[in-house]
């Protein structure tokens, strides 16, 4: 029997083996990416590894500016260089271009904000937003994530998406809200729905106050490359037959420029 090599993982028959520094690498950006400001201790601990491990692991991202000290407090946090890579993803991203073309008309049709999101494992980052058209001061969301199973765009993109459905499981889903759907049976039965009319709603499961609406977007092969939706506040919830038809018609204009060969229902 073969013994993976330092520094490795045996993978899954046809995988190719992870490689753990790597891993564990990402696992603490990703930790950072949920806090403003971490100790070493503090990330060690929420990774359950030992100090002496993160802290080889935090001083290799250090030399690379993905990570940064606070002097002040000597805690860590997410470093320049991550924006940088992050610019460059959106940059070269077909869909966001492509966003970039019919976002300010959904908004200025409905009144509302305009996300477009993209799956990550268990959520969704918003690739672009469009803001209120009401002139109002709203904070930019490009870079945030929401739990996939509690927004209206991951709701849509999990719809048409076996491959990430299959991995809700049985179990108890993360709660944000009050409202929040936490069964995963219960959600499969959503997005059965979901794919009756090919779209997605959300009332404040992710947010308090919150709101919203998502359709689905396709790519040249047929599958879903992500979602575009807009932001209803409660107090305007539910939003009116036009609002719906309006994201539907986005969704599948931006459909049809990735080459898209079909829509859902058109």
């Amino acid at each position: 029997m073969s013994i993976p090599p330092p520094g490795r993982t045996r993978g899954t028959a046809g995988e190719d083996a992870m490689i753990q520094s790597v891993d564990r690498a990402i696992r603490v950006l990703g930790v950072l990416q949920g806090a403003r400001l971490l100790s070493l201790s503090e990330v060690a601990a929420r990774l359950e590894l030992p100090p002496s491990t993160v802290h080889g692991i935090i001083k290799t991202l250090l030399a690379h500016g993905m990570v940064v000290q606070d002097r002040a407090t000597a805690r860590y946090r997410l470093g320049p260089a991550v924006l940088k890579l992050g610019n460059v993803y959106l940059d070269t991203l077909e869909l966001r271009s492509h966003t970039l073309s019919w976002s300010p008309e959904l908004a200025r049709r409905t009144g509302f904000a305009v996300r477009t999101g993209v799956a990550l494992p268990d959520e969704v980052m918003i690739i672009h937003h469009e803001p209120r058209p009401d002139g109002s001061r709203q904070m930019p969301e490009v870079g945030i994530v929401i739990p996939i199973h509690a927004s209206a765009l991951g709701k849509v993109i999990l719809a048409y998406s076996p491959e990430l459905s299959d991995g809700l499981g049985s179990g108890e889903l993360r709660s944000m809200t009050g409202d929040t759907v936490t069964d995963a049976n219960a959600l499969r039965e959503q997005l059965t729905a979901v794919r009756t009319n090919a779209l997605a709603t959300e009332q404040e499961e992710a947010v308090l106050g919150e709101c919203g609406l998502a359709a689905p977007i396709f790519d040249a092969t047929g599958a879903v490359a992500g979602a575009i939706g807009v932001v209803v506040p409660m107090l305007e919830w539910p939003a009116e037959g036009a609002v719906a038809t309006a994201v539907r018609e986005a969704a599948r204009n931006i459909s049809r420029e990735l080459g898209a060969p079909r829509w859902p229902g058109a």
